[in-house]
């Protein structure tokens, strides 16, 4: 195979946190990583409230540190409100064992951060370079890549991962897509100067807002450490085409609907764009190939209501890192067995709260007055984002959560 431009142990597309935390770990294996990262960084992107989960990831791939000392705003749970309903959950006081806490990022900073991190564990990360085919060989993988320049070269690899996220990069060029099974919605975001006064309001936990007549809409509110905030709505994709309101008249629109999200937002300042993703989920018909295999968002994304996407990201590149590390090594791992069936496990447990979520079950639960401890505990576990834990029966069999939310009712 003939390349213009080096040949690679492993290529990575992305340098988000799936990519950064992939590369990282490679890197401190030996091997020669190289990141191709269409964008420059910081850039803009959302997905802000991280869980605490994901703490362990960062601290494996030895980031930990950095992100700590960034100054990002701290976060000990979730705060949930529909009408006069409200409740919260912290997620130091939960089932699993692990992290309690976290932060909410603005990801332009916080992807930066993962990436130098990555740079200087010796990753080689180009910047505005886009990955346009990519050929499987015998023994490598080739991959045309086109500069922000206009030239065009090619590299040569043993192995390469996407983490390109919604960019979704070898699902486009190899045909690996495939429709949702959830219901197609939109969200409308951006980020305010948010001017909150309001004393009941927690700083250290992401707001959640059931629009008190559509239980299907729902609103995040994710406070930063600099008085600034990302809020946004998720709704049916027929309320957003049947509106002939611009973006930010929607979006406050529906802001003005929402109860205490509305009376903790009223001195709140509109100074950004609101940006929209339409149709967001999506699915694959498989996470690996030969010489290859997908990470995080690239591979599976869900639903942005439990803040999962980071989490599943970080936990697909630690899982893929070592299943890598053992095909470079000439062993023959089982990448079904290895990579995706533990992957999905966790995806799988968020799918079902997802899934319970917008049929109601998993708002009953919330929402219910006298839930025992233990039970508001394994609940807390897995917005925690310990959904691989398996001692946690609502992981081990979430269809549980029917159950739960049948006697809630009662």
């Amino acid at each position: 195979m003939t390349v213009s431009h080096g040949c690679y142990d492993v290529v990575v597309i992305g340098a988000g946190p799936a990519g950064a935390v992939a590369s990282s770990l490679l890197a401190d294996l030996g091997y020669r990583v190289l990141v191709l990262e269409k964008e420059h960084f910081p850039r803009f992107s959302i997905g802000e409230s991280l869980l605490p989960q994901s703490m362990a990831f960062l601290e494996q791939a030895g980031m930990l540190q950095a992100v700590v000392e960034a100054g990002f705003q701290h976060k000990n749970g979730a705060a949930f409100t529909r009408a006069d309903d409200y409740d919260c959950f912290d997620f130091r006081e939960k089932f699993s064992d692990g992290w309690g806490t976290t932060f909410q990022v603005q990801r332009d900073r916080f992807d930066k951060v993962l990436a130098d991190c990555a740079s200087a564990h010796g990753v080689e990360i180009c910047y505005g370079q886009t990955v346009v085919a990519v050929t499987t060989m015998a023994d490598a993988v080739q991959i045309d890549v086109v500069s922000e320049d206009g030239s065009a070269y090619q590299v040569g690899a043993a192995f390469i991962l996407d983490g390109s996220g919604f960019g979704r990069v070898l699902p486009r060029l190899l045909q690996l897509e495939k429709a949702s099974t959830l219901a197609p919605r939109v969200s409308l975001f951006t980020h305010i100067k948010d001017n909150i006064t309001d004393a009941g309001f927690d700083r250290n936990k992401i707001l959640i807002t059931v629009h008190p007549e559509h239980p299907a809409v729902w609103y995040w509110l994710i406070p930063f450490s600099n008085g600034r905030a990302s809020v946004g709505v998720v709704l049916p994709r027929e309320l957003h085409a049947g509106s002939e309101c611009t973006e930010c008249e929607l979006l406050q629109q529906f802001i003005a609907e929402g109860g205490m999200l509305q009376r903790v937002l009223e001195n709140a300042e509109f100074d950004t764009p609101v940006g929209i993703i339409d149709g967001y989920s999506c699915d694959v018909e498989s996470l690996y190939g030969e010489r290859f295999a997908l990470l995080g968002n690239a591979g599976e994304f869900l639903d942005p209501v439990f803040s999962s996407g980071v989490t599943i990201a970080l936990k697909s590149a630690s899982l893929a890192a070592e299943v890598v590390h053992q095909q470079l090594q000439g062993l023959e791992p089982d990448w079904q067995k290895e990579y995706a069936v533990p992957l999905m496990q966790g995806v799988d447990t968020f799918r079902a709260f997802v899934e319970g979520w917008y049929d109601g079950r998993l708002q009953d639960v919330i929402f219910a007055d006298g839930k025992s401890e233990q039970i508001k505990e394994m609940i807390s576990s897995i917005l925690a984002g310990y959904a691989w834990d398996t001692g946690n029966p609502y992981v081990r069999d979430p269809r549980r959560l029917t159950t739960l939310a049948e006697l809630c009712r009662k």
